[in-house]
């Protein structure tokens, strides 16, 4: 991976999307559903794109939306639906064109009370809320959001009743049924522009003031620690203003900017604007500000990913926060069941394994993909589930469910409860766990391959994998089925005493994703990158002989 030079700097003028061109383009440009990287796709996050390649134009919205609805209708779900939006410039637009779709079916969508902008999170909050309660009907939601992808994208997701992310039936099924909209030139889909079906919902207020259920809040305001945010001009900044205030927080928000030109996050790695809380470069802004606070945080545009930083570690690895969460939530800090297990995806680190261990608790193991985690978040079997990726959610201090998505803002704030609470703020915390589990080596690389290389890793079995060591190491594991569900992994992962790989292709590029650890160190860690690579090719040519 070559590092841009202008890595970590705040963009030039050059450097910024023409919002106008964007938002032009959104409503003019008409995508070809005979060209295959124009159709609706959704991917493990749903449907994104950027207007201006037509790849998220109005007409998908509308076909998605539609999509939605039809299938609203034949599961026989008939209450509100959640909508939120971030603040990428097109999900404005987005947003709208939805409400259209949805009044034209009566179906009543909850927006924000001041047409602000709603995180994940509390979408999926407010969907479980409803569910739970005596309102009426059976709620679900869309959020319109790429994530942390760069200014010029837009994005659409379906949460269904279980506030998760839809699973692969419901997000093909959605997928099908828009393209065929698409094909038919949108002729069978509905829309008004009356706004007889739209209420508004004080999505704030809802989720800040249940905010202490499932985190310490008074501990925190108690220690006076000076904690320290960047929503990264994101859905977040009106929640944490809402946090700090009505929880008597201590917290300084380090930019409140909202601007959909993202003009004030440093360049990512490759010289791209991207919204990424888990990038040393877009966080550069954040991490020269460590030692003015105690702990400090960010989250993404949809406030479902998580960045935390220290005095003394920076900018934390994901995989440090996560096990950091473990070892405080699982070590005294909750009364949850013991039978209560930790959940993590195949590309999360082995430490999380070594400290559930010394805790005594079960790791469930899954694919890539926070649907994985939405039933035993919602059974309550599952306390924590993680990914990577630097996105979490966890129950409720009484081991009920809080959200069945990605919540960005309850990792930022169990930081700062951990730090209150035992006087050791995550990055100290990882540290000592290091120490007594071992200092893992990670790192993710990109490997070019074909179309048909991609189709065939997806499906390799175990018994293509004939290589005996990995790394000086003899082979104890290759798996193609995740340990923790059965569910197919869309690769491979091979795992050694002291080092593991997976390989999974590329949803949206001609590459395979190699995920790499060793506890043995950083030169280890290249011969197993190297070796990876040379098992993937071996049992790709084996496929292709």
């Amino acid at each position: 991976m070559s590092v841009s030079e202008n890595a970590g700097r705040l963009p030039d003028p050059a450097d910024l999307v023409d919002v106008d061109a964007l938002i032009g383009a959104y409503f003019d440009e008409r995508p070809d559903p005979a060209v295959a990287g124009q159709r609706v796709a959704f991917g493990t996050s749903g449907h994104r794109g950027t207007s201006t390649a037509r790849t998220f134009n109005e007409a998908h919205v509308l076909a998605i939306a539609e999509a939605v609805c039809r299938l609203r209708e034949a599961q026989g779900i008939d209450g509100p639906l959640f909508l939120g939006r971030d603040t990428h410039a097109l999900s404005g637009p987005a947003a709208l064109t939805i409400v259209e779709v949805l009044a034209a079916h009566d179906v009543d969508v909850m927006v924000d009370e001041n047409d602000a902008y709603t995180p994940t999170p509390a979408i999926s909050h407010a969907i479980l809320t409803h569910n739970r309660g005596a309102g009426r009907g059976t709620a679900d939601g869309i959020v319109v959001t790429p994530s942390h992808n760069p200014p010029q994208d837009g994005g659409v997701k379906y949460n269904p009743p279980h506030g998760g992310p839809a699973d692969t039936d419901v997000t093909g099924w959605i997928e099908r049924e828009a393209n065929g909209l698409l094909e038919g030139r949108l002729w069978d889909v509905k829309r008004l522009n009356d706004g007889h079906s739209v209420h508004r919902h004080d999505y704030v207020s809802a989720y800040v003031d249940d905010l202490s259920s499932v985190v310490d809040l008074a501990a925190i305001r108690d220690s006076g620690l000076r904690l320290g945010v960047d929503p990264l001009g994101g859905a977040s900044a009106a929640y944490w203003a809402a946090i700090a205030e009505r929880h008597g927080l201590e917290l300084t928000i380090t930019n409140d900017a909202i601007d959909p030109t993202f003009r004030f996050v440093p360049l990512d790695w490759d010289g791209k604007i991207r919204m990424d809380c888990s990038s040393p470069y877009a966080m550069a802004k954040l991490t020269d500000l460590a030692d003015q606070f105690d702990v400090a945080f960010a989250n993404d545009p949809d406030a479902d990913r998580h960045g935390i930083v220290t005095p003394g570690a920076g900018l934390l690895n994901p995989n440090h926060h996560l096990a950091a969460c473990i070892g405080y939530l699982f070590g005294g800090h909750r009364t949850w069941p013991e039978q209560t297990a930790v959940g993590k995806t195949l590309v999360s680190s082995a430490i999380i394994d070594r400290v559930a261990a010394g805790l005594g608790r079960r790791v469930i193991e899954v694919p890539v993909g926070f649907k994985w985690f939405v039933e035993g978040l919602l059974a309550g079997s599952l306390g924590f589930g993680g990914e990577e990726s630097a996105g979490a959610s966890f129950l409720r201090r009484d081991a009920t469910t809080w959200t069945t998505d990605k919540d960005g803002l309850i990792p930022c704030l169990l930081a700062a409860e951990m730090t209150a609470r035992t006087g050791v703020d995550p990055g100290a915390s990882y540290a000592a766990m290091a120490e007594r589990f071992g200092r893992p080596s990670y790192r993710r690389v990109d490997v070019a391959a074909t179309p048909d290389d991609k189709r065939v890793l997806a499906k390799l079995s175990a018994e293509q994998v004939t290589g005996e060591q990995l790394a000086g190491e003899s082979i104890r594991e290759v798996l193609t089925d995740a340990p923790g569900n059965g569910a197919p992994i869309g690769g491979v992962k091979v795992v050694a005493d002291n080092a593991w790989f997976a390989a999974r292709p590329s949803g949206t590029e001609d590459v395979y994703k190699v995920y790499a650890e060793s506890f043995l160190g950083d030169e280890h860690l290249e011969r197993v990158i190297a070796e990876a690579q040379e098992l993937v090719a071996a049992a790709l040519a084996g496929s292709h002989a």
